[in-house]
C-alpha cells in the first residue's frame, strides 16, 4: 500500500444520501455536503431543498502532489437554514486503496456524536487519475 501518494487527481462523486435525520422542527432537511482533504480547501454540493433522501451526482476534483501523505477524505452533511446551517452528520474515508487502481464505491454511515444512532448514510465514489 502507498504511504505517500503519486501525482494526479483524486476524483470524488457525491452521489446521494438516504435516511437523513431531520434537523428542522417542521418539514424536511435542505441538505448539502462539504468535503475536504485539508481544512483550507473545502468544496460543497448544491443544496437540495426539502429532502431527506437527496441525490446530488456531483463530482469534485482534488489535485494530488507527489509525495503527499493525507489519506483521509472528510465529509460533513449539513442542513441549510435561513440563518446558517445545522450539522446532520460527518464521516471520513481512508482512500489509500484508490492509488492501486481500485475505485471506492461505498455507502458510509453518518453516526450521531456519540455513535449510538445513525443520522443517515452517504453514497460516494472515489477514484484516482494518475498524471
Amino acid at each position: 500500500m502507498f504511504d505517500k501518494y503519486p501525482a494526479g487527481t483524486l476524483v470524488v462523486t457525491v452521489i446521494e444520501a438516504r435516511k437523513l435525520k431531520s434537523k428542522d422542527l417542521i418539514g424536511k432537511n435542505d441538505p448539502y455536503v462539504e468535503l475536504w482533504l485539508d481544512d483550507k480547501y473545502k468544496q460543497r454540493t448544491a443544496v437540495i431543498k426539502n429532502n431527506n433522501n437527496p441525490v446530488w451526482n456531483q463530482t469534485f476534483t482534488f489535485p494530488m502532489e507527489e509525495g503527499g501523505d493525507k489519506h483521509k477524505l472528510y465529509f460533513n452533511v449539513r442542513d441549510k437554514d435561513t440563518f446558517g446551517s445545522d450539522n446532520i452528520g460527518d464521516t471520513k474515508i481512508d482512500f489509500k486503496s484508490v492509488f492501486s487502481g481500485t475505485p471506492i464505491d461505498t455507502w458510509v454511515d453518518l453516526p450521531a456524536k456519540l455513535g449510538l444512532t445513525s443520522h443517515g448514510e452517504l453514497h460516494v465514489y472515489i477514484q484516482f487519475m494518475p498524471q
